[in-house]
């Protein structure tokens, strides 16, 4: 008998922590709803200090065997994982659909994706190889890429399958074990992808998944000495505070945080595809991620052609729930969020900006807004500011010089995008901004086979391609006198 993807997703729901592939229920309970209607779809434990330290002592006990275990082991774990995923796609995108919100294509896209990254390190744990050199002394130095520690890995709500399979693709090639604490919004994509690690043979101890407050989780993780590695996506101002308390222990500590992307559009450039990339960038997950545009900069001799174009293909975008058939862009995530949009766009108009589609919220009424496109205002918002959702500002430029400047004068660094036909200029653009990713005549440039993360405000650190793995190792020199 054939089941409906929601009831495929609700299947997969564990109203549960795991704590070394244990099930551990609490007393306390945290709700989780479906962002497009307000509806509690499940219960999570509101667990605390007491229970984190018990995931970190299993992962402390299980790091010696798993570090210490064949790396082929570990890749043919990693490959039953991705296995399993791949069976059960579409029940964790329905899963991810319901707690997320975004369209439910979107949400089994993002699973493909989020597996990628475990097939990716699957192969990527059998190529830990180290390297040999002759010393000075006469003796010859061997190398080693070696297990970094037990790692606590934070993760965000609006990729809940791929921010948590970036992270622990990588952890488990190199042999770490870990302790995630997902987002609050969306727990239960992680929860059911952990349970199919377990079934896929992980070691009992090697992964424990933590539910409750963060801030009082993340201080228990940080202050352990025991956990050697965090790794955490999400606010820049979150970010500093767990840097600082990882400080004392001297934690190895990655960080993927806010961006304000810009995207540059020359008059050069072919505009019927960057207005389709434009869009691609910026409405997943209804605009909110940390790499979509939160900028467009139009060189002004093309700026209203643009923009015209922009505006006529966002106004044909279909908003609705998850399930929804063709949907493309749906609710945000909390009400608040809401509030961050209408008071960028009370500050564009403020600013002299003209709205060309959308402008409020949408006549669904709950959590949903219109896929908006103003042009003209001031761009210095933008630049210190996420919005955060569907709304995208053109502003036009003069000169090369100047709208690097614009793209530039922001604390962040993470994403950006560039459009044009001339080869020396994508060149000299691409290497100029400053920004730990550049899309040239493309919206989209995640993948688990390119490096991933930012500078400045944005962070430090790389996940997916062959540097990821490198978070999660130490290099050992082993020195042998020769006679």
């Amino acid at each position: 008998m054939t089941i409906s993807p929601r009831d495929a997703g609700l299947k997969l729901l564990r109203e549960h922590a795991l704590i070394a592939g244990e099930v551990v229920t609490g007393a306390a309970r945290i709700a989780v709803d479906d962002p497009a209607t307000g509806e509690i779809i499940g219960h999570i434990p509101d667990l605390g200090v007491a229970e984190t330290q018990k995931a970190i002592a299993a992962a402390v006990e299980a790091f010696p065997d798993w570090s210490r275990s064949d790396p082929h082991k570990r890749a043919a774990f990693l490959r039953e994982w991705a296995r399993l995923i791949d069976e059960n796609t579409e029940g964790l995108g329905a899963l991810m659909a319901l707690e997320n919100g975004k369209p439910f294509e979107e949400a089994k896209g993002e699973v493909a994706y989020a597996n990628g990254f475990i097939k990716w390190f699957a192969g990527q744990a059998e190529r830990l190889i180290g390297e040999t050199q002759d010393s000075p002394l006469g003796h010859v130095i061997l190398t080693f890429r070696e297990a970094v520690g037990p790692c606590a890995l934070i993760t965000p709500w609006n990729f809940p399958a791929a921010m948590l399979t970036r992270k622990l693709g990588p952890a488990f090639a190199a042999g770490c074990t870990a302790v995630v604490k997902p987002a609050s919004q969306t727990p239960f994509t992680a929860l059911a992808l952990a349970e199919l690690a377990y079934q896929a043979g992980l070691p009992k101890g090697a992964l424990s998944v933590i539910t409750g407050d963060a801030a009082t989780i993340g201080g228990a993780l940080t202050s352990s000495p025991d956990i050697r590695k965090l790794s955490f996506t999400g606010s820049t101002p979150v970010g500093r505070k767990l840097a600082e308390q990882s400080a004392p222990t001297l934690k190895r500590v990655s960080m993927e945080l806010g961006g304000a992307a810009p995207l540059i559009v020359f008059a050069d450039a072919d505009l019927d595809l960057a207005v389709a990339e434009t869009i691609k960038g910026k409405f997943r997950n209804s605009g909110q991620t940390c790499v979509c545009p939160n900028r467009v900069y139009v060189e002004a001799s093309v700026a209203d052609e643009y923009a015209t174009k922009l505006a006529a293909e966002v106004a044909k975008i279909p908003v609705g729930a998850a399930f929804e058939p063709g949907v493309k862009v749906g609710p945000l995530i909390e009400d608040k969020a809401l509030d961050k949009v209408e008071d960028h766009l009370k500050r564009v108009r403020a600013a002299g900006g003209k709205v060309l589609t959308g402008g409020a919220r949408h006549e669904r009424g709950g959590r949903f807004f219109q896929p908006t496109v103003t042009l003209g205002g001031d761009d210095t918002l933008f630049r210190e500011e996420e919005t955060f959702g569907p709304l995208i500002p053109v502003f036009p430029f003069e000169t090369e010089d100047e709208v690097l400047t614009k793209a530039n004068d922001s604390e962040f660094g993470l994403a950006s995008y560039l459009f044009t036909r001339d080869l020396d200029r994508a060149f000299r653009i691409g290497r100029r901004i400053e920004a730990g990713m550049c899309g040239v005549n493309t919206g989209l440039i995640s993948t688990a086979v390119a490096p991933f993360g930012g500078v400045k405000s944005s962070g430090y650190g790389k996940e997916g391609s062959i540097h990821g793995i490198d978070e999660y190792v130490d290099i050992k020199a082993v020195t042998l006198a020769l006679k």
